[in-house]
């Protein structure tokens, strides 16, 4: 056979396969349930439960043992900032932390006796506040609160002492030499969802895609047992053709949900988009490719369908904390660091953020573009190896059977 006629037979081979994959696609609800109900319905969900993005008006109880005017300026400062609502005045911190423990309040401002004594004295004064740290948005919106109430305060203070000295023509009115404000790039807001919902949704994509191959892989381990070895929904072609046609399969299924996920969940709730589409598609698609061969490689692993949510699941936890979204990447150890480099949606979390929130381009996202480009050919290598040992292993039992 010339070499055109054996290139002609590969590329009809994974055309075969490719067809075939799809077919088994559409005829498992189960597949079907991973492959489009699950992405399209996860993302919606993940953001509901995220707005609104920021915590505001927590209910306080406040403990005064100094009852002045000082004091009472303190609190009614306190009301209204945005992130705490005075609920109760309590007579001692038992008190206080009875209503904590109820759950009606979820922080408590204790004021000590000499608070305004030691302002008036130019002395510094200390108020302490208990926060409930079950939930830790609740807690930022306290530090932000009151660090933004000790700010105005100071100025307040610093301008009082400065004009009770004659000075005041001196500075000008100016209370504070420095004014601090603060921008969060790529999220705006300050929310949440804004921050955390673009990476859970490449989580999304990755995870469900894998699930979807397993319970392939597991469902064909199935019907070789059940077949003396041979898997009769499946194309008879190398390893290598068959890895690429059903790699194809899956990645061009998923195109129509990246769109959905990666472009329409951002708009309709408002969260960053910033980044070009064109940009972060090319940026994706060597993730999902990446993705597909590892879930090809771990059909190795899948004897019935029920493996595909015993190693998947357990592995979604795993992810979610190698991505860096809930710890940064570089305060990881160097085992950590890299066993997080052989996931996809690691590096595709970390470049897809860079475009869609930071407007990054392409170019600039070069060192993960190319490691999802390195991954995807690693991971062909294993799916092509798996892919040759189970064919290797099929065709061992079918003759076994047969001989039986």
């Amino acid at each position: 056979m010339s070499v055109f006629k054996k290139i002609y037979a590969w590329f009809a081979n994974v055309g075969r396969v490719f067809a075939n994959e799809l077919r088994l696609i559409i005829h498992d609800p189960g597949v079907l349930l991973f492959f489009i109900a699950l992405p399209f319905a996860y993302p919606v969900v993940y953001t509901l439960i995220y707005n609104p993005e920021l915590v505001r008006k927590i209910p306080v109880a406040v403990v005064d043992q100094s009852m002045t005017p000082e004091s009472r300026l303190l609190v009614r400062k306190a009301d209204a900032s945005p992130g705490i609502d005075i609920y109760a005045y309590c007579a001692d911190m038992p008190e206080a932390r009875n209503l904590m423990a109820e759950k009606k309040v979820f922080g408590v401002l204790q004021i000590p006796s000499d608070y305004a004594k030691k302002l008036a004295l130019g002395e510094q004064a200390h108020v302490e506040f208990y926060s409930d740290m079950s939930l830790l948005l609740r807690y930022r919106t306290f530090v932000s609160s009151l660090t933004d109430l000790q700010i105005e305060l100071i100025g307040e203070e610093t301008g009082e002492k400065i004009s009770s000295a004659g000075l005041g023509s001196l500075t000008g009115g100016l209370t504070s030499p420095i004014n601090s404000s603060s921008n969060f790039l790529g999220d705006t807001e300050q929310g949440f969802a804004s921050f955390v919902i673009p990476g859970i949704v490449i989580l999304i994509l990755q995870q469900s895609m894998l699930l979807g191959i397993c319970l392939l892989g597991g469902t064909s381990s199935e019907r070789r047992r059940a077949n003396g070895g041979i898997d009769p929904k499946k194309v008879n072609a190398g390893a290598c053709a068959t890895v690429w046609g059903q790699a194809l399969a899956y990645t061009i299924f998923y195109i129509p949900m990246t769109v959905y996920i990666l472009h329409f969940i951002p708009e309709m709730f408002n969260l960053p988009h910033y980044g070009s589409p064109v940009e972060y598609l090319l940026f994706i698609f060597p993730m999902l490719l990446a993705s597909a061969f590892l879930g090809l490689t771990l059909n190795a692993l899948m004897k019935e369908r029920e493996s595909a949510f015993i190693i998947i699941v357990f592995t979604s936890v795993v992810f979610l904390f190698l991505s860096g979204l809930t710890w940064p990447r570089y305060a990881m150890s160097t085992l950590w660091t890299w066993v997080g480099n052989c996931v996809p949606a690691v590096w595709g979390v970390e470049g897809f953020i860079r475009i869609n929130s930071n407007a990054a381009s392409l170019p600039e996202n070069s060192v993960p573009f190319m490691a999802l480009w390195c991954l995807a050919a690693f991971y062909l290598i294993t799916a092509i190896f798996v892919t040759r040992y189970i064919n290797n292993k099929s065709i061992s039992e079918s003759k076994k059977a047969w001989q039986e």
